[in-house]
């Protein structure tokens, strides 16, 4: 049997991690001395041990962890485990590639070694007539917008197809404030020349706008951010201030997983300031 100490030891961990570790049920000493709380491990928990701060330093909680340990199959639920972490690191890998190609460009922009490729014009906008549903979004940016985005175009898709309506592009988001941080996301079509009410969706009126300023976004909903931020820059340099929600108008968009070859337009109403 090894102390406390020793195994500690053994195992790379501290004394306190060890004394977690039997606190939540993960490894819990194989004898405690019921007078002094002294804990002693047997030798075959080291195996144990040295398999929790594999999977720690590989990022693996400690209650998929313990999952690991009480399955019927143990090396199944290794392996289930080890390729659900493979694929939320490659995940990560790829939003930072992303992350990192963004600041790059915004660093050229910065420096004058690049300028955007898309210009902000200011143009009217007339009224449109649209099929819409209305959903909440925790907050701001395409993690959370995405998410809810996505459950309500393809639930707007299978209402106007059971009402006999037709799908006409381009889809028209737009958002405006909830409570908190909360986003209120409105998701549509534009209706036909004759627009008729029906189950499941709402007939609203986007009001004309008599200046807006507008940009194109090309690609996937990674970078649209990039691009709101350089609307709002140049229109603030050109003397406008944003006076109604942003629309975002997908000219080109087929399906509904943003692809690199969408073109979205952002629209704001805006006035001189």
């Amino acid at each position: 049997m090894y102390t406390i100490g020793e195994f500690a030891a053994f195992g790379r961990v501290s004394v306190r991690m060890l004394r977690h570790y039997d606190a939540i049920g993960l490894l819990e000493p194989a004898w405690v001395d019921e007078r002094t709380g002294y804990r002693r491990y047997a030798p075959d928990q080291l195996r144990r041990l040295l398999r929790i701060v594999e999977l720690r330093r590989l990022g693996v909680g400690l209650e998929r962890i313990a999952a690991v340990f009480t399955a019927d199959d143990e090396d199944a639920a290794l392996r289930d485990t080890l390729e659900a972490r493979l694929a939320e690191l490659e995940a990560s890998i790829a939003d930072d590639t992303a992350r990192l190609a963004r600041i790059r460009r915004r660093l050229r922009l910065l420096e004058g070694t690049e300028t955007m490729s898309e210009a902000v014009q200011y143009r009217s906008v007339e009224p449109v007539v649209v099929y819409t549903l209305t959903g909440v979004a925790p907050g701001m940016g395409p993690e959370n917008v995405s998410p809810v985005v996505g459950p309500l175009i393809e639930r707007l898709d299978r209402v106007l197809l059971d009402a006999g309506r037709e799908i006409v592009e381009p889809g028209i988001f737009w958002y405006e404030p909830g409570e908190g941080e909360e986003l209120i996301v409105h998701v549509s079509y534009t209706a036909e020349s004759e627009p008729r009410p029906g189950p499941g969706y709402e007939l609203v009126e986007l009001p004309g706008v008599p200046t807006a300023a507008t940009i194109l976004h090309r690609g996937d909903m990674e970078g649209i951010g990039d691009t709101w931020s350089a609307l709002v820059d140049q229109l603030t340099a050109d003397g406008y201030r944003m006076t109604g929600p942003s629309r975002e108008v997908y000219l080109h968009a087929e399906g509904h997983i943003p692809q690199p070859d969408w073109v979205t337009e952002l629209q704001v109403p805006v006035e001189r300031g």
